[in-house]
């Protein structure tokens, strides 16, 4: 077989295009060559185009629609003739199927059978393919209150790489525009004029820009929160040096502003200053005093206004709910979104039952779980939605 393809002879066209086509895609096959089904309803299409008559155009019709590999065109040779032309058989290998056994290990049973054994005692010769889950991946599903100390530092080096991108609102300022969007700005046009003796030739036009959202965060750190606490400060400093506009809180007994201690690129570092400057680390709960403090001094007079606001909390509250409703529909009011992140959310069968966390959720947008890295990943994924 050559480039100019084979001789023009006809083809008998007893079977019809489509037993054809099949029966050659099958010899293909059996040659050693991958054709997907679609390459083969492409196949159809083309012959139904160009008939069955010629063989030139079998050929090419074939050629093109059924190789994705040019090293396969010695093959797709060898095979076309001997079913086409008639001509001496190529050795055409054919490919022997093999039963492949896959076996997942969860790394849950030490006492594994050895590999060639069946349960019945009989020998299996099938090669046995085992899969095995990642650390990665399981340590991402692992609910951050069941973790080692050794894997929740794994897991705090993972959420270093953490990027949160919030949202974008529109800017005040007004940038250069590329198209016709926007309105005329008046300056560059009279600056172009002045190269084409005053005539306004080129129309300029400029457009108020983007920038992103300010990101806030609050994290409980009272007593119940103290299996997720620290996991989750590392969240928030992901977050911090990863980006712009970021303001960081933790919610007890008081309020406290941490957004210059977890400023530092060293994780550890940021860490160590965050806990010192935090007197009431699991300590009590105080919600709805705590975000009041949070509303009278920063949200309603500029941090939260048109912010994504993330409460990073169990939900449980020593104090009135009535107060914490009542704060709630106060910053709600001001933000662009509130998010509630309850690490409790993930156990079978939670209900937001607790009075904090029921007077809190009429007045949340969004409520995620935050017991793992996988759902902090998502609680990522939603604050840049």
């Amino acid at each position: 077989m050559t480039d100019d393809g084979p001789a023009d002879n006809a083809v008998d066209d007893g079977p019809g295009a489509e037993r054809i086509a099949v029966a050659f895609v099958r010899a293909l096959r059996s040659a050693g060559l991958d054709v997907p089904v679609t390459s083969v309803i492409t196949f159809l299409q083309a012959l139904g185009e160009v008939g069955v008559i010629k063989k030139v155009a079998v050929y090419w019709a074939g050629r093109s629609t059924l190789l994705t590999n040019p090293e396969d065109i010695p093959v797709f040779d060898d095979v076309f003739r001997a079913y086409f032309l008639q001509g001496p058989p190529a050795d055409i290998v054919q490919v022997a199927t093999q039963e492949i056994t896959i076996a997942v290990d969860d790394d849950e049973d030490d006492d594994e059978p050895e590999v060639g054994d069946t349960d019945d005692g009989r020998d299996d010769d099938n090669p046995v393919i085992t899969v095995r889950f990642s650390d990665r991946e399981v340590l991402s599903h692992k609910d951050f209150a069941l973790c080692s100390v050794e894997e929740l530092d794994e897991l705090h080096r993972l959420m270093a790489d953490l990027r949160i991108v919030s949202s974008l609102r529109e800017s005040r300022r007004e940038a250069r525009s590329k198209g016709q969007a926007g309105r005329p700005d008046l300056r560059r046009i009279v600056r172009r004029a002045l190269a084409t003796g005053g005539e306004p030739i080129h129309r300029k036009f400029k457009a108020h820009g983007t920038r992103p959202r300010r990101l806030v965060l609050l994290v409980d750190v009272s007593g119940s929160m103290e299996a997720y606490a620290r996991s989750l400060l590392r969240f928030v400093h992901a977050a911090v040096v990863g980006r712009t506009r970021v303001e960081a809180f933790t919610l007890g007994t008081r309020l406290t502003r941490l957004t210059r201690e977890l400023s530092s690129r060293d994780p550890d570092a940021a860490f160590r200053a965050a806990t010192g400057s935090v007197e009431d680390w699991s300590g009590g709960t105080r919600l709805g005093e705590t975000l009041r403090q949070f509303n009278d001094e920063w949200a309603v007079r500029g941090m939260a206004r048109g912010a994504v606001v993330v409460i990073l909390s169990d939900g449980w509250d020593r104090g009135d709910p009535d107060v914490l409703g009542e704060q709630m529909a106060r910053l709600h009011r001001v933000t662009h979104r509130l998010i509630w992140v309850n690490p409790l959310k993930a156990s079978p069968g939670y209900a937001p039952l607790a009075r904090g966390m029921a007077a809190a959720l009429p007045h949340v947008d969004e409520f995620i779980e935050g017991h793992s890295l996988d759902s902090l990943e998502e609680l990522a994924r939603v604050i840049s939605a």
